[in-house]
């Protein structure tokens, strides 16, 4: 099957990439064509043209759009990017995905997804309130706590999100409806483990991955590569669970220890010195020896595209963990399959970040402010009902996991479909 991938560009235009995948599950479970037609189009796409004055008195005009794929199941739910390359094929395509990640989790969301064709470091900050405030006054009306619950994505953050949630609010009855939006600050209702959350879910599948190929954690080596947000987190985490770290990389270069790092002392060595490049005790490799590191589990945290053809015979791991969007080709993935490696796609492991803006959504609506053991305490046990939901799925079609996750994801929202019904 075409590779499950949240914002792979890799395509000329994702959206075909995303029908083609939808098509090819339709067939192996065997999808009521009816419902097919239904899910192959977005529910609702909105296209905004964005006057914005410039710091320097000229106006410019940008472009932003809005999809919504499906609600069946519940709001839409999906991130807001900027980018110059920003396409409407692309937000289309983003929202399907989004559709399909909130079913995997058994979360009762549906998927959106927007974005502005701009670039965002062009920008000052004031340029950048301007448009963000312009953007949701013009999707104001199809955006709302039980509609459309919008989210960060590329370039995007808790201080646009603070923006869209005080026009909304100013617009729709000038009270505050953190409920609008997540991602925001702890200060206007975030939530506590949101900064974690990607990892901590990365770190929870491969724990349950470990269980189903009876590894034990305290044996277990560990490959990270790109040690930003996601990446540092999870190698914490599995840390925690007894594994040992053993090569990671930034966007600098690659180090290795095969008798492992501390994964706090490499965090404050990357946060002083902006690379891992020269921690002590370690040597320096290249990307392509560090994704062929002989280890247990290979979180792949940084670009999509990662694990080629090229090089996916050469993988010499039992887990690869997909922290990043994207990092395997569809190539790869049938040759990791073929090879025995166990993938847990992007659209599960790094299913936290949904999960908890899904948490997010949850106390704004009721007010009430959760603690992070808590928030903890229920992410790990949605992840883990996830994981084996799609494990039990790859094995009833024999197929590889992010098929598996994929079919489960259609299932869930065609059995939501059928039973609503069509009205009218």
């Amino acid at each position: 099957m075409t590779n499950s991938v949240l914002g792979n560009n890799s395509v000329d235009n994702p959206y075909q990439m995303a029908l083609k995948q939808l098509e090819e599950t339709a067939k192996l479970i065997n999808l009521d064509p009816g419902i097919h037609k239904i899910l192959s189009k977005p529910k609702r796409i909105l296209t905004v043209s964005l006057p914005v004055k410039m710091d320097d008195g000229s106006i410019e005009v940008f472009t932003g759009y809005r999809s919504q794929h499906n609600d069946a199941r519940g709001p839409f739910k999906g991130g807001i990017r900027y980018h110059p390359q920003v396409t409407l094929e692309e937000v289309m395509a983003l929202s399907m995905w989004m559709t399909w990640k909130c079913a995997i989790v058994d979360i009762p969301l549906g998927g959106g997804k927007g974005g502005i064709i701009c670039n965002p470091k062009e920008l000052s900050k004031m340029e950048r309130e301007r448009l963000t405030r312009r953007y949701a006054y013009s999707i104001a009306d199809i955006i709302g706590p039980h509609t459309d619950i919008p989210a960060p994505d590329v370039y995007t953050g808790g201080e646009e999100m603070s923006w869209i949630m005080d026009t909304y609010s100013m617009l729709k009855g000038n009270y505050a409806q953190p409920e609008v939006i997540t991602g925001k600050p702890i200060s206007i209702g975030g939530s506590l483990g949101r900064t974690e959350a990607t990892g901590r879910g990365v770190s929870i599948t491969v724990r349950e991955a470990a269980k189903k190929l009876n590894i034990p954690m305290n044996d277990a080596t560990v490959v990270v590569q790109g040690f930003g947000n996601a990446g540092q987190f999870a190698a914490k985490l599995v840390e925690e669970q007894g594994a040992k770290i053993i090569a990671v990389s930034d966007t600098k270069g690659a180090i290795i220890n095969k008798n492992g790092f501390k994964t706090n002392e490499l965090i404050k060595y990357k946060n002083e010195n902006k690379s891992v490049k020269g921690f002590k005790g370690s040597t320096d490799i290249t990307n392509e020896d560090l994704l062929t590191t002989e280890c247990t589990v290979l979180i792949p945290a940084a670009l999509e595209n990662q694990i080629t053809k090229d090089n996916a015979s050469k993988i010499n791991t039992k887990i690869i963990a997909e922290a990043a969007n994207g990092p395997t080709t569809p190539e790869a993935d049938d040759i990791l399959y073929q090879n025995k490696v166990l993938v847990i796609p992007d659209v599960l492991a790094n299913s936290g970040g949904v999960t908890v803006s899904y948490f997010e959504w949850l106390q704004n609506l009721r007010r009430e402010y959760w603690t992070e053991n808590y928030v903890n305490e229920r992410l790990d046990g949605i992840l883990t009902k996830a994981f084996v939901d799609v494990y039990n799925a790859h094995l009833q079609y024999n197929t590889n996991m992010r098929t598996a996750s994929i079919a489960s994801a259609v299932q869930r929202v065609a059995e939501a479909i059928k039973l609503r019904g069509i009205w009218p």
